[in-house]
């Protein structure tokens, strides 16, 4: 049996948000630094220089929208991230493989209050490395910890 842990949903809105709310300032600022006639004449001086909030909004819209677009990527690239258990291992974003039988402690003592829980296991080198898991990242890590759990007793 395959237990599948995708990327919250969460997670994916967020970055939507923050993405939409970049574009959002990026038309903002270049509203006002280019076509607000008010706002350019209020934020210059008498020699028609223009003060530091006037060139800020005139500089700042292609920054963020580079910003828009780097959580645009994000958001394409962290979509594929799961967790997946397997018959035999867990697999955590098709990159690291932790057998159940080089699993030694499965720490849930946060899982009800936080959604975290660590695991603890020996890498092929024999190195005792520390996992990290957390509910608020992937949907469905019920299932995954009740597996580990059922897999590890």
């Amino acid at each position: 049996m395959v237990i599948e842990a995708p990327i919250s949903k969460r997670t994916k809105f967020w970055l939507l948000i923050y993405a939409l709310g970049l574009v959002g300032f990026s038309g903002w600022f270049a509203y006002d630094g280019f076509l607000n006639e008010s706002f350019a004449e209020d934020h210059t001086n008498e020699e028609g220089v223009a003060d530091f909030t006037l060139r800020f909004n005139q500089k700042s819209p292609p920054f963020f929208l580079g910003g828009a677009l780097l959580m645009g990527l994000r958001l394409f690239v962290v979509s594929k991230r799961r967790i997946v258990a397997e018959e035999s291992d867990l697999v955590i974003h098709d990159r690291v493989r932790i057998p159940y039988d080089a699993i030694q402690e499965i720490d849930k003592t946060h899982f009800k209050t936080k959604g975290v829980f660590t695991v603890a296991y020996d890498s092929p080198d024999g190195e005792r490395l520390r996992r990290k898991v957390d509910s608020r990242d992937y949907d469905n890590m019920t299932a995954i910890l009740d597996h580990l759990v059922e897999q590890i007793s």
